[in-house]
C-alpha cells in the first residue's frame, strides 16, 4: 500500500518548497530516507489485527487483565508530525485471553497510521471487543502531541489523555475505578 515512489516525490517538492536545494549534499539521499522512514511508522495499514488477535488461551478466571504503560508513537493526521505516549488496555476476560505481547502489537497497528488520538483509542478498545469477545474492555491513552509542542501553541509537556469504555466497564463504574486503582498501583507501593 505505501508507495516509495510517490513519498520520495513529495519530499523532494517539499524540500523545493521550503526554499532548499535538493541536490545539496546533505538533502540527496533524504527523499529516500523518508520513504523508508514511512514504510516502517505508517505500516500499520498493511497488518491484519484480527490475525494478531486470534490466539487465544482459555481460562476460567473472570478478573480484570490489565497492560499497562505500553509507548507507542503515531503520526497525527492534521499535521503530520508525531504524538507519543502510553496506551493502558484491560479487559474481562469470558473464557479466553490473549498473549499479552498481542495487546501491545494490537496498540501498534492502529498507532502506525495517520491517526487522531482520540479515534486510535477507541479502535484498540474495538478491536479487543470484536475479536476477544471479553465482557469489557478499557483503553486510556495519554500523550504529547508534537503539533502543540513545536508549533502552534507550543506547550511541551502538556498530555491528552483520551478513554474508550466499552462492555462491562461502561456499566460498572467499581470496574473503571479498579482500572485507575491498578494504574496508580506503582505509586502507592514507592
Amino acid at each position: 500500500m505505501i508507495n516509495q515512489e510517490k513519498i520520495k516525490q513529495a519530499v523532494s517538492l517539499l524540500i523545493e518548497g521550503i526554499g532548499e536545494d535538493k541536490n545539496r549534499p546533505g538533502l540527496l539521499e533524504t527523499p529516500e530516507r523518508i520513504a523508508r522512514m514511512y514504510n516502517e511508522i505508517c505500516g500499520g495499514y498493511e497488518e491484519d489485527v484480527e490475525q494478531i488477535l486470534s490466539k487465544t488461551f482459555p481460562v476460567d478466571n473472570g478478573q480484570m487483565v490489565l497492560e499497562k504503560d505500553i509507548t507507542f508513537y503515531s503520526m497525527c493526521e492534521h499535521h503530520l508530525l508525531p504524538f507519543y505516549g502510553k496506551a493502558h488496555i484491560a479487559y474481562i476476560p469470558d473464557g479466553k485471553v490473549v498473549g499479552l505481547s498481542k495487546l501491545a502489537r494490537t496498540v501498534e497497528v492502529f498507532a502506525k497510521r495517520l491517526q487522531i488520538q482520540e479515534q486510535m483509542t477507541d479502535q484498540i478498545a474495538q478491536a479487543i471487543m470484536d475479536y476477544l469477545s471479553p465482557k469489557g474492555a478499557m483503553v486510556v491513552v495519554e500523550a504529547e502531541h508534537m503539533c502543540m509542542t513545536m508549533r502552534g501553541i507550543k506547550k511541551p509537556g502538556s498530555k491528552t489523555v483520551s478513554m474508550a469504555v466499552k462492555g462491562a466497564f461502561a456499566e460498572d463504574e467499581a470496574l473503571r475505578r479498579q482500572f485507575f486503582e491498578l494504574l496508580s498501583l506503582e505509586k502507592k507501593l514507592d
